[in-house]
């Protein structure tokens, strides 16, 4: 078959991908290696930046969004005995938002089926081929054992790090950079009410530990552990024993709900950039260009930022003839991405215990002073409330 943008990956930045690029005539195929039920059930990320929420709502797929997402004016920063809240709509006139991805995914999914942009779900040996030259293809076998080949303009990898749209850039032709902390998450999903208004970031001398949520009835926890923790000699009751004690149970009256936990899972924590993110007529777009800890809660967020102006520069070029954002888009998204990555490195750092107890009065003094400074609080505000697309 023949289309102008082939698109490898259907989970949220490839799912935004086709749409965005569909709302201005450009065709594309979806192709993905998992099932579509496999795709909506993923439980990510659940923040959204301020950009990101306008870019869905000026796509037509922020309607469920605008009525169902809560809407955070900033964070909690705790550390033993105090606790402050960072206030960022009125610091930087921005706020963020609480929606989670599988609630995103289902409004994307919904906009394909509506659009009838085709997709091939459980896609095996997807390959893609001459990416380096004006007639690159991806191959796979569908879900029916048929192979297939899908003939585009341009190929762009939305496919995660595990994919094979990375492994098509020639090694000699990327450069990577990767950091891998020596610690992890043990996550939660718990069917309990949250007990906070907004995201609570704890410094605690057992680890870190952060309370955020998913909706009105269902919460979502985090407990530092080590990267090799056995998840299961962590009964219930021990994870909610040690979230009241880093979350600071009984601290000015505050105390945690618990409830029945319905998932747990340890999370690695890493930091992973490649570039360029731009090779021939092949395009890297969220995980499989770059991977964030999750403290800074910006890899949905990039990933966005990625296929937005993605989508803006394969329409000059395919639409229009222009090909100078197409040829700019990696150096103008990596821009971004490495600002969002040191924001990242900064909050897993500064709230995570991986050092002796002088690093632990550097980290305390370095959250003090997010408190005491105006303009500390207006810089960690600017970065986690979200800098525009088009950073730098």
């Amino acid at each position: 078959m023949r289309t102008q943008v082939a698109i490898i990956g259907a989970g949220p930045a490839g799912l935004l991908l086709s749409h965005l690029l569909g709302l201005q005539g450009v065709d594309s195929v979806l192709i993905e290696r998992q099932t579509a039920d496999h795709v909506r059930s993923r439980v990510r990320a659940g923040v959204l930046e301020s950009g990101s929420v306008d870019v869905l709502t000026r796509a037509g797929v922020g309607r469920r969004l605008a009525t169902e997402a809560d809407e955070h004016r900033g964070v909690y920063l705790q550390w033993p005995g105090e606790r402050h809240h960072v206030d960022f709509t009125a610091l930087v006139g921005r706020s963020v938002w609480i929606y989670g991805q599988t609630e995103l995914t289902k409004d994307l999914m919904a906009a394909r089926e509506e659009a009838g942009r085709p997709a091939f779900y459980l896609a095996s040996d997807v390959t893609p081929h001459d990416v380096d030259t004006d007639r690159p293809h991806v191959t796979f076998t569908d879900a029916d054992g048929r192979p297939q080949r899908v003939d585009a303009d341009a190929v762009v990898g939305c496919d995660g790090f595990h994919g094979p749209s990375r492994r098509a850039v020639p090694a000699a032709r990327q450069r990577v950079w990767e950091r891998t902390y020596p610690f992890a998450w043990l996550g939660v999903l718990a069917d309990v009410a949250p007990s906070t208004d907004e995201l609570i970031y704890a410094w605690h001398p057992d680890g870190f530990a952060m309370h955020s949520m998913r909706s009105a009835t269902v919460s979502r926890l985090y407990l530092q552990v080590r990267p090799d923790e056995d998840i299961d000699e962590w009964s219930d009751d021990r994870i909610w024993e040690a979230l009241a004690t880093r979350l600071g149970a009984g601290m000015e009256g505050w105390d945690l709900r618990t409830g029945a936990i319905t998932e747990k899972s340890v999370l690695p924590m890493r930091s992973f950039v490649t570039t360029p993110m731009r090779h021939g007529r092949l395009f890297l777009a969220g995980d499989a260009a770059h991977i964030v800890p999750p403290t800074g809660a910006k890899g949905l967020n990039l990933a966005i930022a990625d296929v937005t102006l993605l989508a803006e520069a394969l329409t000059a070029w395919l639409r229009d003839g222009r090909e100078d954002l197409a040829d700019a888009y990696s150096d103008t998204a990596l821009r971004r991405v490495w600002r969002c990555t040191h924001f990242s490195w900064w909050m897993t750092t500064t709230l995570h215990r991986h050092g002796d107890d002088f690093d632990a009065r550097l980290q305390l003094s370095q959250l003090q002073r997010v408190i005491d400074s105006e303009a500390a609080a207006t810089e960690f505000a600017h970065n986690y409330a979200g800098l525009p697309i088009s950073f730098g």
